[in-house]
Order: structure tokens, then sequence, then C-alpha cells
């Protein structure tokens, strides 16, 4: 017994090792894909040389879905599996049914009915009565719910089935919402990539500042709401992230448009950061390596014409 509790919790701290390990290697960041890229929230962005694989898709958003965009498809059953294409059973089939028949059949044949005391022609009589009754009950039952069905059969002697929905499906069926409107594509000039880096820049630096002010002036009012919840989480917790060293090595535009008098405009960036988070009092170091590494993400901003840029929603590359 104590050999095999001390295997047991030999496993458990080589398990807890592995895992502090692991949480050491990782980036103090919590990640994830959260913000609003207007009529295009829930249209993957296009694939670039940044980020050649697809963003992964907004996880928060306060921008509602639309109706038409982006529908979940349910897999497709197989035709045996539509209850429509399902045989109605027979009236043999009915377990009620076959077990009065068999029941009274075999009392009559040994002599004895439903009980001790029904016996004889009488009570052979009865039970035949009572279960011809029952029998032509559950067939008119059985008729009435195939009646339906047999009458919109295209041909009353094919012996192939269909489903009613085969037949009143028109040729050419129309969407049940009209296509959601996902704005002109916009040009983005050198000035507007030259601020996409310096807010990528700026925000990263303000957050790990804890500067709300800074965060305020350069996102959406959604953003800096996700971003402060996570500050006072750290805070909460004993402990602040802290990024600097924030350097641009790669980035392009994947897709830039219009919305009314709104511009938005997606780009793919990577960069290199030293995110570790530290204790709030000591700054040691609890959480990351102070070491350069390498983030992809894309970043949406938005602006009113005539406008400065700001941050609007931030998604991991996958």
């Amino acid at each position: 017994m104590t050999s095999r509790l001390s295997k047991i919790f030999a496993v458990t701290g080589l398990s807890l090792a592995m895992g502090l390990s692991l949480a050491s290697e990782a980036d103090a960041r919590r990640g994830g894909s959260f913000g609003s890229r207007g009529a295009r929230t829930y249209n993957a962005a296009p694939a670039t040389k940044t980020a050649p694989t697809q963003a992964a898709p907004v996880q928060r958003s306060m921008t509602e879905r639309q109706p038409g965009q982006a529908a979940a498809t349910s897999p497709a059953r197989p035709l045996g599996a539509n209850p429509m294409n399902q045989r109605r059973p027979g009236l043999f089939s009915n377990p009620l049914v076959r077990g009065l028949m068999l029941g009274g059949l075999l009392g009559l044949l040994l002599g004895h009915g439903f009980g001790a005391g029904m016996a004889g022609m009488l009570g052979g009589l009865l039970q035949i009565a009572l279960i011809a009754i029952v029998a032509m009950l559950a067939f008119r039952f059985l008729a009435s719910r195939r009646r339906p069905a047999e009458a919109a059969a295209p041909n009353a002697g094919s012996t192939s089935f269909r489903s009613p929905f085969d037949i009143q499906q028109p040729a050419s069926p129309q969407p049940a919402y009209a296509p959601v409107d996902l704005g002109q594509d916009l040009a983005v000039t050198g000035a507007d990539r030259e601020a996409f880096e310096r807010l990528l820049r700026e925000v990263q630096e303000a957050f790990g500042r804890e500067d709300y002010g800074a965060i305020r002036e350069r996102t959406t009012p959604e953003i800096m709401s996700y971003l402060a919840e996570e500050l006072g989480q750290n805070a909460t917790r004993g402990v602040r992230n802290k990024v600097s060293d924030i350097q641009m090595l790669e980035g392009d535009v994947a897709e830039a448009w219009s919305e009314g008098d709104l511009e938005y405009a997606t780009a793919a960036m990577r960069y290199s950061s030293r995110d570790v988070m530290v204790d709030r009092e000591s700054g040691a170091i609890v959480e990351g390596e102070d070491r350069p590494t390498e983030t992809t993400e894309l970043w949406t901003f938005v602006r009113r014409r005539g406008e400065p840029w700001k941050v609007s929603a931030i998604q991991e590359a996958a």
C-alpha cells in the first residue's frame, strides 16, 4: 500500500512540474479574439503573406450576428434518417393489436380466454368481437396518418417513395434572408499603414503601463472595456502584464472597406515583444520569460472620415 501511494505521489508531482514548466514557456498574455469588424465581424478575413492561415474567429463582440451571415450548417442526415422517409408500421406491427390477437387465438386453442371465468363458445365470440373492434380502430388510426403522405405522392402506383418536401421544394430555392451588405472596398495609403504600426506599439505599451487614458484614446469603447476587464483581473491577482520592446517585423493589409461614414481596415501584423507577468509589489516575473517572443495577430482599425484610426478588434492568427 505504501509503495502504491508513493508511486501515485511521484506521478502527480511529475505532472505538476511539467505543467509549471509549460506555463513558464508560454506568453503571459491571455490572447483571444475580440472586438467588432462592422458587417464583417463574423466573416473570415482573407489570408495574407503575414498570416497565410485563417485567423481565429471573433469570440467576444458587441456586434450582433445578422440573420443571413455566417450561418452554422448542420451535417446532412442520410435518407433513411429523415422521419418523412421511414415506413409507417403496419397493422400487425402495433404491439397492442398483435398482443390482443395472439392472446385471443391462443386462448381459443387452449380452451380458455382472457380469464378463468371466460370459457366456451360465448367467451370465444366475445374475444373475437373485442379483437375485431380494437383492430378496426387501430387500422383507421394508422390509415388516417398515412393519408396526407399518400395524397402528396406524385404517382400512386409507383413503388419508390419521395418525401413531400422533395415535391413542394421550388426548382430555384430563394434565400431566407437578403445577403448582408459588406460595404465597399477602400484604398489604404502609406500613412494609414504607419498609423496601424504606431497604434500596435502604443496600445501594447499603454496596456503594459496600465494607462487607461492612453488606451481609451486609441481604441473603441468596446475594446477599451475588454482590456480594462483584463487589467482589473490582473490587479485582483496581484500581478501586472508588462509589455515592452515592441518591434514590427512584417505586416500587410488583409482587407479595407467602408460602411456609410465609417472606414475599416484589417491588417495582419507579426511583431516581437517582451511580454511577462510580474508581481505588483516585488516586480518579480511570475509568468513568461524576459526575452523577445514573436506574435502574429490581425488588428482591425476603424475611423470616421477625417478622424484618426482606432483599434476595434484583435484576432489571433490560427
